[in-house]
Formats: structure tokens, sequence, C-alpha cells
């Protein structure tokens, strides 16, 4: 029974080990890093220090995000920034699915002259895949995350993976 058990761990830490490093090569191949990266560890450490931004489509949002997040999508209205026009240093964090969508947010925000704005690692994906808790449109605890589309779906490891929203 132990040797089973020590298989079925091993395979689950390689599992997520190279689903990481898929992650890691995904994110060098589409961003460049002018947006730090935060761990979802680090903001799961101190989330109440940061202003969350979910940039991602709205029936994304609906379906599941980060407790305390504001969803803003991926295009930046100046308009939705006039609250914080007046502290630039906010420290910000932003996310997606993976981390891609939320870096260029991140950059609009820098151009803006938002001096304190960090990336999800991973983004929502990452989040849940550390057993973090996502929730609905209704503040409802939920295990189902909108996948954004079949490619992305692979970086998701826990969870519910679903590309519609419940609420149609």
């Amino acid at each position: 029974m132990n040797k089973i058990l020590f298989i079925v761990s091993a395979y689950l830490v390689s599992s997520f080990s190279l689903a990481q490093a898929d992650l890691s090569e995904m994110l060098k191949e589409y961003n460049d890093g002018t947006v730090p990266y935060i761990s979802v560890s680090q903001l799961h450490k101190n989330i109440d220090q940061y202003l969350i931004l979910d940039t991602r489509d709205k029936e994304e949002y609906d379906v599941s995000h980060i407790p305390g997040a504001i969803w803003v999508s991926e295009n930046m209205d100046q308009e939705l920034f006039a609250f914080a026009k007046a502290n630039k240093d906010t420290p910000i964090v932003v996310y997606c699915s993976v981390g891609v969508r939320s870096e260029n947010f991140g950059k609009q925000l820098q151009d803006n002259g938002f001096s304190n704005v960090k990336n999800l690692y991973g983004s929502i994906f990452a989040w849940k895949d550390a057993c973090y808790n996502v929730y609905n449109r209704d503040q409802i605890a939920t295990d189902s995350v909108h996948v954004y589309s079949q490619e992305w779906a692979n970086y998701l490891k826990t969870g519910i993976k679903t590309t519609v929203s419940p609420y149609e």
C-alpha cells in the first residue's frame, strides 16, 4: 500500500512540476517581464495589502475570481481608474488566466504612472492549483474556473474547467 501511495504521490508531483515548467516556458514566450511577478503564496499571505484587478472578460470573472478582486476587463478604461489617480503608488496585482493578458494591462497601468504594479505569476490557474478559494459572481466559493480556451485549459490542473458562463 505504501508503494502505491509513493507512486501516486510521485506522479502528482512530477505532473505539477511539468505543468509549472510548461507555464514558465509559455510565459517567457509571451511576456517580456516589464511587470514584475508576485507569487500566489505571496499574494495570499498579504492579500489585504493589494488592490487586485481581474483583467479577464466579464464572463470569466463571473464564473470565478480571486477574493476581493475587481473586474476591469483587459482594456484599461481611464474613467475606471479615476478613483486611483490620487495615489499612483497603490500596490496593485493584476491577473488573468495564466498571466499574459494581465501583463499587457499592467504595462498600461505603468504607462499611466502607476509605480507599484505586479503580475500574479500563473494568475488564477496557479491560484486555484495552490488550493486557494475562488468565488463566483454571487460570492459563493466554487471549483469552476473559466479556462479561456482549450489551449490554456492545459495549464489548469485542479478544479472544474469551463468555457461557458453558468449565468447565460
